[in-house]
């Protein structure tokens, strides 16, 4: 899957299917995102249930693959996270949407699969990309930003992966590049970048409210997290910060992504070191708002062996 060889990732897939259907294998006890629901049942003309089991970035992802499960499927109904409840309803191939529980679904179903289940399921043999394949469901409010750049910042992952994290004082370096004005996007965090103006009187609480910002925004800077995805699907040009040894959907060594056109990664070159990823930035930055004049950062960032930036202090 890192290398899109998909017709070996799906014989795989199949030898691991068959190895659980034939020892009776049971999963129902484990954590729902390592749980399988597909059991290799054909989902044309059936009423299908998709069942939305990982993270919120995930889920946005694979929603690209609704539109073709709903061209062979009867009827399509998401069991998605409720934070998604809005946004997913809007995707294309969804005939029906509930809100994620830990009960039973009230859904009336012939086959479950677990939404990062059907690109198997479909047998797809490349990703499909059209941007946007999710829209807003509010109206931007932002007011026009007078020859300013206007970039939004996420900065934290989580709890969950804190290597996905970038130390907040080498984002503070980006506030003084001329043209460029900071928001911050991270949940309840509105006010943590020095100098920074916030995207809105109040924190990013909800998702429906940052995709609304993300689409007020010239560009979003994330680090490997749901905003990153959230920006990518709605179309929206959005630079991804990913440690060395990241994710498999982001491939080895390129700064272009199958999964979203209008997203450029940038990638640290040793685990942990995230300075020479910021200078990268800067510099790419400065680049974007002026053009045709040397880049210019506000401050050198810390030293490192690592770090080779060509983006000198103003």
């Amino acid at each position: 899957m890192r290398k899109g060889d998909f017709a070996t990732a799906w014989a795989i897939s199949d030898a691991v299917l068959r190895h659980r259907i034939e020892s009776k294998q049971v999963c129902w006890n484990w954590p729902r995102h390592l749980q399988f629901v597909w059991r290799g049942e054909p989902l044309a003309d059936k009423r299908v249930l998709v069942r939305c089991y990982h993270g919120l970035g995930d889920t946005i992802q694979f929603l690209r693959f609704l539109r073709p499960l709903g061209d062979i499927a009867r009827h399509v109904t998401l069991w998605v996270q409720p934070t998604l409840l809005d946004l997913a309803a809007g995707a294309a191939g969804v005939d029906r949407v509930l809100a994620l529980h830990d009960g039973a679904p009230e859904a009336e179903r012939d086959v479950d699969v677990e939404i990062m289940e059907i690109p198997h399921a479909l047998r797809v043999t490349s990703i499909p990309n059209r941007v946007p394949y999710l829209r807003s469901p509010h109206a931007a409010q932002l007011e026009p930003g007078e020859g300013v750049h206007r970039v939004g910042i996420v900065w934290e992952a989580g709890a969950w992966d804190p290597r996905r994290d970038v130390p907040l004082p080498l984002l503070r370096h980006l506030t003084g590049l001329p043209g460029v004005r900071l928001y911050s996007l991270q949940a309840g965090r509105a006010g943590a970048l020095a100098h920074a103006v916030p995207a809105s009187p109040t924190d990013i609480r909800t998702i429906n409210h940052a995709a609304t910002r993300i689409l007020e925004l010239d560009l979003i800077i994330s680090v490997d997290t749901m905003a990153a995805h959230l920006a990518g699907a709605l179309g929206r040009p959005v630079w991804t910060l990913l440690r060395a040894d990241c994710d498999w959907r982001w491939g080895r060594d390129s700064d272009q992504t199958s999964w979203y056109p209008t997203m450029r990664l940038f990638r640290q070159q040793r685990e942990g070191e995230w300075d020479g990823v910021l200078a990268a930035v800067c510099e790419a930055l400065a680049k974007r708002v002026m053009p045709p004049a040397p880049s210019a950062c506000a401050a050198p960032l810390p030293s490192s062996s690592s770090s080779s930036s060509s983006c000198p202090p103003r």
